[in-house]
């Protein structure tokens, strides 16, 4: 199903859309994707193409876009040019008979291609259903579901927060719903991880069936686009619980997608301001274009300084996973730091925060694990590489911070912190920043050293042993299970045999870096590029 693009341009709004060159307002758009340059096959008819790197190219080169565009019927191309370019783009659509949206900049491109699939979800749901648009519209909508399933609904944030529910006389509840009314929030189960990483991952509805004292179930994710907001939770006390019907999978889509349109707009008011803000996190991130005001600009107190807070999940991270954690970030430092703004960059979400001179941000963060273990599964880790007074040292916090987190994982046996913090880890990224100098110049090294660990096993071990005892002896026996008489044997033919000379602080020193950097079991740590 179709919707016209002057409609779908008066439902994104004037603060984040305007129209370049003439347009046909009942001209039908059926979905939007990405516009990939490099693509020579014709688009699908009806599409509104993105075009996220239009920015940097030139309006010839926008021209020769957009006549592909139109040779395959597109709906329209969707872009962000600069004032000056405004009018050569006009011409463009002018020329071609294409439609051209100008994206306004402080929109992201993640919220636009939300807006637009909330809006086309919606309009293709419309005769599905129709929810009430008045003050309590997902209540609502909440009681709708009821009434078709015969169990209790609610409406879920990310948070697990209870925003609505049902309350249609007869329905079918269960002690676990009542509870989550009574507090508006979902009580802890011991099914709650599988369940919720389960339907925010998948695209269709999931059927549950009756599990201790909860009653079957179905559920769904509410999203716009990729962007995830929220769930739907119906008691479903009829049928199959495993095997939704046709009509019910189709009730809960239409469910989802005018769910998705009252939370987006809800989150489009809060976060009004939010959007300019995170390209300014942006720019600072990548280090490029910075002019140093762009602290002030943030409501960041340059006197106190700014703590980037860097959130790592475990494993290779899925994109819903990113965008869940970054809205559990942003929500709980609004609480706390409202001047607080967070993105996701690569395979970690980012927080800016005014720091705390008294407490620093680890007392901030390390009781908010829990919670964020709960929501998206255990072991993501925080690094607090620090603070600074200046715009353009964001970058180098950034890669300070990406050093530790790589640091940790791979020492992880090491490190069971999930607070990751220069000084927790300086001794770690001092050994590894000297093996990478004798990696570079291996004149440095101590030859004896070396030759000691091919000749000599035990007495190597016997030395690096007495050296992490400080010199202590009877220490050193201890750790090794040996006469401590062994122990001064050892280092009498060490000193004897090859001449490191033990005695001088400095040599020991010397001894010390190498044993730690090259010879701690697992060869020359490497750095993984950033």
């Amino acid at each position: 199903m179709s919707m016209p693009i002057g409609e779908l341009i008066r439902g994104i709004g004037p603060d984040a859309v305007s129209v370049l060159g003439p347009l046909d307002s009942a001209r039908p758009v059926s979905g939007a994707e990405l516009y990939d340059a490099l693509d020579e096959s014709l688009p699908e008819p009806g599409l509104l193409l993105l075009l996220p790197s239009a920015t940097g190219l030139a309006p010839a080169d926008v021209e020769r876009l957009a006549r592909s565009a139109a040779e395959g019927r597109a709906a329209g191309l969707a872009l962000k040019c600069k004032e000056e370019d405004a009018e050569a783009v006009a011409q463009v659509a002018r020329s071609t008979g294409l439609p051209i949206l100008r994206v306004e900049e402080r929109v992201s491109w993640r919220l636009f291609d939300a807006l637009l699939s909330r809006l086309l979800g919606e309009h293709r749901y419309s005769d599905n259903a129709q929810g009430d648009r008045g003050p309590e519209p997902l209540f609502a909508l909440a009681n709708e579901l009821a009434e078709f399933f015969g169990g209790s609904a609610a409406i879920e944030d990310l948070e697990r927060r209870i925003v609505a529910y049902s309350s249609v006389p007869g329905q079918v509840i269960d002690s676990l719903r009542t509870q989550g009314i009574l507090t508006r929030r979902v009580p802890e189960s011991p099914f709650n991880e599988d369940q919720y990483r389960s339907v925010l991952r998948a695209d269709h509805p999931i059927g549950y069936p009756q599990l201790d004292d909860e009653e079957p179930r179905a559920a769904i994710a509410v999203r716009a686009g990729a962007m995830p907001l929220g769930t739907i939770w119906v008691i479903n006390p009829t049928g199959d619980p495993e095997t939704l019907s046709h009509e019910q999978e189709t009730k809960l889509h239409a469910a989802a997608a005018v769910a998705a349109a009252h939370m987006l707009d809800d989150l489009r008011a809060r976060n009004a301001t939010q959007l300019p803000r995170e390209d300014r996190l942006r720019t600072l991130l990548d280090g490029t274009e910075v002019t140093g005001t762009e602290l002030a600009e943030l409501g960041l107190s340059e006197e106190r300084g700014a703590a980037l807070v860097i959130f790592a999940p475990p494993g290779e991270p899925h994109p819903m996973t990113l965008a869940q954690l970054r809205s559990i970030v942003q929500r709980h430092f609004a609480l706390h730091r409202p001047e607080a703004v967070t993105v996701v960059r690569g395979d970690l979400v980012y927080a800016l925060v005014t720091c705390d001179p008294q407490y620093g941000e680890e007392p901030l963060v390390a009781p908010f694990l829990p919670l964020v273990d709960r929501l998206i599964g255990e072991g993501t880790r925080v690094a607090l590489p620090g603070v600074t007074h200046r715009s353009s040292e964001i970058a180098q916090l950034r890669q300070l911070g990406r050093r530790l987190i790589e640091a940790a994982a791979r020492h992880s046996d090491a490190v069971p912190e999930r607070v990751l913090t220069v000084p927790l880890l300086r001794a770690i990224l001092t050994f590894e920043q000297v093996a990478e100098v004798y990696a570079v110049e291996p004149e440095l090294r101590i030859p004896e050293l070396d030759r000691l660990f091919a000749e000599q096993p035990a007495f190597a071990a016997t030395l690096r042993a007495w050296c992490a005892a400080l010199g202590n002896v009877a220490r050193t026996a201890r750790a090794l299970d040996v006469h401590e008489n062994t122990v001064r044997h050892r280092l009498h033919q060490i000193d004897e045999r090859y001449e490191l000379r033990l005695g001088s602080d400095d040599d020991l020193l010397a001894v010390w870096l190498q044993l730690r950097a090259l010879h701690s079991g697992e060869g020359i740590p490497t750095r993984p590029s950033r």
